[in-house]
């Protein structure tokens, strides 16, 4: 008998072959636009998450502005070694708990292209992110108050250690107009060390008197009495770096904190939010102290002097343009080419007006600016500790 062996013949190999080509493509053509709209759901996530921690600490320091400032008492100080547009306070001037430049026409080439967002400077003891501003005490004539626990106190490091040499102010609250909240001097030096704050003459010798101390660098002397941090939107840094990450769109920029360095003057970058077009900030000032807020919101408070400040700023509102996730071929922003640009509404009992956003199809590009999903953060904050 002769054996015979079967085998596959090269129509059944192409056959079969043909088959598992169709089912790589079918499932190919299912498997890519989920992978797809998984990494957009992904980033979309990630600038939400970005968005509630960035953003919060925003309005946490908006929250804070003047916490910790001192009202008399002021001498010589210097605030950074740049002036942007004329915010600083220094050389002796009472600091401006918030203040900022509204529509910047001077940026310099390349960050130009964020000409008309706005500049914010916040002044105040918490400003900065190190671990001693924000912590304060009492000061009397038996010295310092501590508390519990422990780590509250001043001159507690975050890992538990103690370091008496960070740099404080005080501050007197004195019983009139012209003494209220007095920054306690020592000749030509407005700062001490903890170690050292129980000594004249910043400790009171009026066993009556209460006084405060403020932490505000751990380890630095102090150029100004106070920390301050400045909110912008930037694309490129000093070098001329792109900045910005890739999955944002043409011309968008980073919403930065730059924190004064009591060192040298320079800043200390800290992104707050990615992919940003634009950045704006209202004022709700009451102006006769009647208790009724004016009508329309300040979009410029420069003119305003600190106590004008404490006394008129009731409110700040902050909105900026940005975009969630990235690029997406398959989205329209637009809506057949009917919406170019954004806007939010500030109502005040019967009054309104609408604020109208950079115009994104210009910033961004056609048809670019359509691929992406653009929405207003908007930021409501009661000042809650000018006065």
């Amino acid at each position: 008998m002769i054996k015979r062996d079967d085998g596959i013949t090269l129509i059944e190999m192409l056959i079969a072959m043909v088959m598992f080509v169709l089912v790589i493509a079918a499932a190919s053509a299912v498997f890519i636009p989920l992978l797809t709209q998984f990494k957009q759901q992904s980033k979309i996530s990630e600038t939400q998450i970005e968005g509630i921690i960035g953003l919060e600490l925003l309005r946490r320091d908006i929250e804070h502005a003047g916490y910790g400032l001192p009202w008399n008492g002021l001498i010589t100080y210097s605030e950074s070694a740049s002036n942007p547009f004329s915010l600083n306070d220094a050389p002796t001037g009472t600091p401006r708990a918030i203040i900022s430049q509204n529509n910047v026409t001077t940026y310099s080439a390349p960050n130009n292209i964020f000409n008309g967002t706005d500049y914010l400077a916040i002044k105040a003891a918490t400003a900065a992110g190190n671990y001693v501003a924000g912590k304060w005490t009492h000061l009397g004539v038996n010295g310092t108050k501590t508390w519990r626990p422990d780590r509250e106190n001043i001159n507690k490091k975050d890992d538990g250690t103690t370091n008496d040499n960070v740099r404080v102010i005080v501050i007197s609250p004195g019983t009139t107009t012209a003494t209220e909240r007095t920054l306690v001097v020592d000749g030509t030096q407005f700062f001490t060390m903890y170690s050292n704050v129980t000594s004249t003459p910043w400790a009171p010798t009026d066993p009556t008197e209460t006084r405060f101390v403020y932490g505000i660098d751990p380890d630095v002397d102090l150029r100004m009495p106070f920390n301050r941090s400045d909110y912008f939107v930037r694309r490129y840094d000093s070098s001329e770096n792109n900045i910005t990450p890739q999955r944002c769109a043409p011309n968008t920029g980073v919403l930065e904190k730059a924190t004064v360095k009591h060192g040298d003057g320079g800043f200390a970058y800290l992104p707050v939010l990615d992919c940003v077009a634009d950045f704006q900030v209202t004022f709700w000032l009451d102006t006769d102290n009647d208790g009724d807020i004016d009508w329309p919101p300040s979009d410029d408070i420069c003119t305003l002097t600190a106590k004008e400040l404490r006394e008129q700023l009731k409110e700040v509102r902050v909105y900026i343009v940005a975009h969630e996730g990235q690029r997406d071929a398959n989205y329209d922003f637009s809506g057949d080419n009917s919406r170019e640009t954004l806007s939010a509404m500030e109502i005040s009992g019967t009054d309104s007006r609408t604020i109208t956003f950079t115009n994104l199809k210009t910033l961004v590009g056609n048809p670019d600016y359509k691929f992406y999903r653009w929405k207003v953060y908007t930021i409501t904050v009661s000042t809650e500790n000018l006065r």
